[in-house]
């Protein structure tokens, strides 16, 4: 009989639902040797089960007391339960995998001095870390964090990288821009920032860096800020009207899927201003779509980037304009940074990921 693996697919949104996704997608596409049970609630269960037959609803949110028992029910019977996050049941009875992107909860100002970072992230991730059989993590800088901050092993932490969707490829810029024209009504050209608005990802500092562009040069490009968070989008919109530059920037909560790739081969430049990442998937799709990438030399994006990327100190807006600058300036350095972006995209790949994620299972049922 095939050992039975159980992944808690409850959430399916954002970064860990694409991580999640791309993990049951690739089980089933490239063999694993296991059979694959998922739990994930009554909304996701079609999705989920064009990839995996064996399917278990439950409908508890995550971070929630109830998830402690119903998670561990619904798993009744598998070999080995992987939980995409530090949610984890601390009553799994059998070995447990936790997947651990980052340590914000714990590390960014924003969060570690709220009460739910102090009565939930902190108490949890040191007890799911110690529960865990075998802990992944997405990049080297989040290994070490999870070494030092969580007191585990060397041995018992495994980085294996994100992969880049087959959607995202070069195409023609000529008609990425009708493309994007049409859908959003955006009819200039325009940096481009894909992610969400929360303050450890540092837009702020690309609002003051635009804004010093416009003064310096009165830049030809628009400024679009792809992505939301409520009270982000209300902080950035203020300081967007005091630094001028309201008229110019566009705010776009959300694209569809199949437009996404489109929005990136569009754009003269991705700029990924952030203090703290876990790994950087945008940075990966915009080389992946032949996009120059200008991105903060911070956590795990010198990683991500190569040397494919002009880097720059994310504490410091002169920077961040004198990087963007160089790039728009020299069509030289745009097609360097285009050929090796689309050299090292080509390097992630979630085929790659998922047989790492296999042998990681394999070693931990022995």
């Amino acid at each position: 009989m095939k050992s039975r693996v159980t992944i808690d697919a409850r959430c399916l949104g954002g970064g860990i639902g694409t991580y999640t996704y791309h993990l049951l997608e690739g089980l089933w596409k490239y063999g694993n040797g296991f059979e694959v049970q998922a739990i994930t609630r009554e909304r996701d269960k079609a999705k989920v089960k064009q990839w995996c037959p064996l399917v278990t609803v439950v409908n508890t949110p995550i971070y929630t007391v109830r998830e402690q028992w119903e998670v561990p029910w619904a798993a009744k019977g598998c070999d080995l339960l992987h939980v995409p996050h530090f949610n984890a049941p601390l009553f799994q009875p059998t070995p447990l995998v936790i997947t651990i992107h980052d340590l914000i909860h714990i590390t960014d100002p924003e969060y570690r001095t709220s009460f739910k970072a102090w009565a939930c992230a902190r108490p949890v991730l040191g007890l799911a870390a110690r529960k865990a059989a075998h802990i992944i993590t997405d990049s080297e800088y989040s290994k070490a964090q999870i070494i030092e901050r969580l007191g585990v092993t060397f041995s018992k932490v495994s980085v294996i990288s994100c992969g880049v969707d087959a959607e995202f490829i070069r195409m023609s810029k000529e008609e990425a821009v009708q493309a994007v024209s049409a859908a959003l009504q955006i009819h200039e050209s325009y940096l481009l920032y894909v992610g969400s608005l929360k303050r450890y990802k540092n837009v702020s500092t690309l609002l003051k860096a635009f804004a010093m562009l416009r003064a310096r040069r009165d830049i030809p490009q628009r400024l679009l800020i792809l992505g939301d968070t409520a009270q982000g989008k209300r902080e950035l919109a203020g300081e967007c009207a005091k630094l001028g530059i309201s008229a110019r920037t566009d705010f776009v909560p959300y694209v569809a899927q199949e437009l996404l790739p489109k929005v990136y081969a569009a754009a003269d430049v991705l700029v990924m201003p952030s203090k703290i990442e876990g790994f950087g998937l945008p940075v990966l799709e915009a080389m992946a779509c032949g996009t120059p990438v200008v991105s903060s030399r911070a956590a795990s994006l010198p990683e991500v980037g190569g040397e494919a990327v002009v880097y720059f100190d994310p504490h410091s807006p002169e920077d961040l304009a004198e990087a963007i600058e160089r790039v728009l300036n020299s069509k030289e350095l745009r097609e360097n940074l285009r050929a090796k972006g689309l050299e090292r995209a080509a390097r992630f790949t979630w085929k790659d990921s998922v047989e790492k994620h296999v042998e990681v299972y394999q070693a931990v049922l022995g």
